[in-house]
This record gives C-alpha cells, structure tokens and sequence, in this order.
C-alpha cells in the first residue's frame, strides 16, 4: 500500500495504490473520491479492495487544486464530456493497472458521489464493471451510457439528490440490454458509504454512514465482480 505518482496526459498527479498479498495476477479497480477528495476512506476503500484480491488504484482527482478543478469537473459532466481532464486522469488509471504484469487485464471502476457520476461517464470507455454509490450529476443516464459495461449502482432513499434515480437506472439499464444490479436503501441517505469523522455532524445533514447499507452495497459489487472482471468474461460493453 503507497502514495505514488500517476503521469496522466495533462501532468503528473498523486495516487494511492493498494496491492493485494501474494504475487498475483489480481483483476483491477480504479477508485474515484467524492468531493472531499483522496483522503482517509478511499484509502480505507482501496485496502479493503485489495484484501478482497484487487490491485486497486485511487488517483487524487484534486491533485492540481480542489478549488481549480471542482468548477470544471462540474461542468464536464454537466455536459457528458468524455474528454475531460479528469476523464484522461481516470483513464489513465486504467492504463496503469492493464499494463502491469500482476493485472489480469480487467479493470473496473468504483466511484462516489462525484466520482460516482465519473465512474458512469467512464462506464463506456473499456472498463470491464462500473460501480457508482450515489452518483452526482444530471442523471441523464439514457444520454450516456450507450454502449456501457455491466453496473453495479448503490443508491439511498433518503438521498435528495438522486431522487428516483435508481429506479431509471435500472429501467435505462434493462432497455439497453446493460447486465446491471440496482439497489435503493430505504434507511440510507447520501454518502452512506463513506466512514467520515464527524458522523454526528453529517447524521445532521443526511450524510452520515449506513452500515448495514454499505456492507451489503459491497457484497453485492464483489459479487457483481466475480462474475464480470473473471478471466473468461468479454470485455466492457452489452453481453448478448
């Protein structure tokens, strides 16, 4: 487990790589942080991946700013924007792992919240599996996930900005032939996932951890991984 140094197209930027015991190979997992950036839990969520058998990787998404680059992530998804800054970062994340020897060559991609509405726009991009908790952005999922891996997607009722949501990802999913497993937890709220300090403070807003939620949003994602990052599965796209 280590702090590295990730070159992406447009400048190097921070990473945190996680490496399963053993030798490998070990199928791959691009983690993307929510808007508190890389910090404790995706690092926490990174290890957890490669205890379960995953080289993981979570690029610092804010590596040149927070302040400079919420603005234009924002905007990037607001407009489906495939070549985004933070979509060549993603990217190459990817590349790493499928080049290194101890990868199998599969790789999916874990997101939150912003990440989350990352790891749907990427879903199209040649990752084997997408796995976004509580996505942010427009929900515009008809417009962008044509063409998409299989999804695993974690949704909270008591989350006011994905109101309905899961319910249109699974339609969307379904009608496009996308192998998919969409869940909404009623008790859960935004952020239900993600083990922050100061819980008493984000109970208040709604955005405090749900255990119960999060342990079986991640029994259902290794699941869903077993099944499409195995060695005899297709690449990203609609299984027939």
């Amino acid at each position: 487990m280590s702090s590295m140094q990730l070159d992406a197209p447009d400048g190097p930027i921070g990473a945190y790589l996680a490496t399963p015991d053993g030798d490998g190979p070990w199928p791959g997992v691009v983690v993307l942080h929510d808007m508190l950036g890389l910090g404790t839990a995706m690092r926490e969520n990174s290890r957890m991946l490669a205890d379960h058998g995953y080289l993981a990787i979570a690029p610092d998404l804010f590596a040149r700013g927070k302040l400079r680059c919420v603005p234009g992530m924002i905007r990037d998804l607001l407009a489906n924007k495939r070549d985004a800054v933070a979509v060549r970062d993603i990217l190459a994340a990817r590349a790493l792992l499928t080049n290194d020897p101890r990868c199998t060559g599969k790789v999916a991609v874990v997101g939150f919240c912003l990440g989350g509405a990352f790891a749907l726009l990427v879903a199209t991009e040649g990752f084997d599996a997408a796995a976004p908790f509580y996505p942010a952005g427009r929900g515009n999922y008809d417009e962008i996930l044509h063409g998409s891996c299989p999804i695993v997607a974690s949704y909270g009722r008591r989350d006011p900005q994905n109101i309905g949501r899961g319910a249109k990802l699974e339609r969307i999913l379904t009608e496009a032939g996308v192998p998919h497993d969409v869940k909404t937890y009623p008790g859960a709220g935004h952020s239900f996932a993600d083990e922050h300090p100061k819980q008493a403070l984000l109970k208040v807003l709604g955005l405090d951890y749900h255990a119960d939620a999060a342990s079986d949003a991640w029994r259902r994602i290794f699941a869903f991984f077993d099944t499409h990052l195995s060695p005899g599965d297709q690449p990203g796209g609609p299984k027939e």
